[in-house]
């Protein structure tokens, strides 16, 4: 019995060990490729305003939360950033005008979202949707994922709280940038990946919908990484932020579908076209590890369980 607990206590050491290595290297390389990548004090121009304004249906508030990759980092239009997609695809998919506020920062990390709920509670923009895409700076910076998924459901549940529909678009697979060198870049995909497993059951125990981004820094972006990525090799080029906006519009305007039940809504609105797979019915994190793998999984939470849907739209390539 002495030497079972001898070789359990060695065994816990040596994974511990295993642990505080990965976490040595992921805190060295990661200070190395954020040098490489590069920053820059420039910020696209404010997508703040009013899109489709002349539409006919009830006036939409949208927020937008997050890093560098809900502001549109690179852009130098607003309708070029993904706040700005946002609103133009709202307004045209459901008829009606969609007023954005973006409190979106580059380098912002899970623990900024307090901060930048509190901008939107303060200025009383009374929010019907909130945006919210996080998660990268919390691998760069070594933020462990369960610290993050407890801050983000948190999050999630102020802004229900306050009236606000809420959709997640969980870390993409940070295991395909280039900047990244070896070994970063394979523990960067593991992490990133247990981090969007765990950010979408926070969503759900939140009360709010998560879109799994998995894979879209994937296939089509190592591919394509000319037109897919920016001049950093790191953040989406404009054709990479319109393919993470194109993956989760369809969820923002299901969320304001289901918050009002008025019959405009019912008959005015119609989604982009897309590819769908049944709704698939599984425990909450064993869908939340699927959805993790694939982009464009909406993931919404029905009692213990949770409703797997694919939202990806038709057009999966560029030409």
């Amino acid at each position: 019995m002495a030497n079972s607990r001898k070789i359990a206590t060695v065994a816990a050491m040596g994974i511990g060990t295993t642990a505080m290595s990965a976490f040595a290297v992921l805190f060295g390389e990661g200070a190395l490729a954020r040098r490489a990548i590069g920053t820059t004090n420039e910020r696209p121009p404010s997508p703040n305003g009013m899109y489709g304004d002349e539409c006919v249906g009830e006036l939409i508030s949208c927020i937008v939360l997050g890093d560098s990759a809900a502001v549109g980092y690179g852009m130098t239009s607003a309708d070029a950033t993904p706040p700005g997609m946002v609103g133009l695809g709202l307004a045209h998919v459901l008829d009606c005008p969609v007023q954005i506020t973006s409190f979106a920062l580059v380098g912002a990390q899970t623990s900024d979202l307090d901060a930048q709920i509190d901008l939107g509670l303060d200025l009383d923009i009374k929010p019907d949707i909130a945006l919210i895409v996080v998660g990268t700076n919390d691998v760069t910076h070594r933020v462990l994922p369960n610290e993050s998924a407890r801050r983000l459901e948190a999050a999630v549940r102020r802004l229900g709280d306050a009236g606000c529909e809420v959709v997640v678009a969980t870390c993409p697979d940070l295991g395909t940038i280039a900047p990244l060198p070896q070994p970063l870049r394979s523990i960067a995909r593991v992490w990133s990946r247990r981090l969007a497993a765990k950010q979408a059951v926070a969503a759900l125990a939140g009360g709010g919908r998560a879109v799994s981004l998995g894979g879209l820094l994937g296939p089509i972006f190592a591919s394509r990484a000319d037109v897919m990525f920016g001049e950093d090799n790191f953040h989406p080029s404009e054709t990479g932020y319109a393919h993470m906006v194109s993956v989760v519009i369809p969820s923002l305007a299901a969320a304001i579908r289901d918050k009002r039940t008025d019959a405009t809504y019912a008959t005015a609105a119609s989604e982009p076209p897309r590819t769908e797979s049944p709704r698939i019915m599984l425990p909450v994190a064993e869908a939340a590890t699927q959805a993790a793998q694939h982009a464009g999984t909406e993931l919404v939470q029905t009692g213990r369980w949770a409703t797997l849907r694919r939202r990806r739209r038709t057009y999966d390539t560029v030409s």
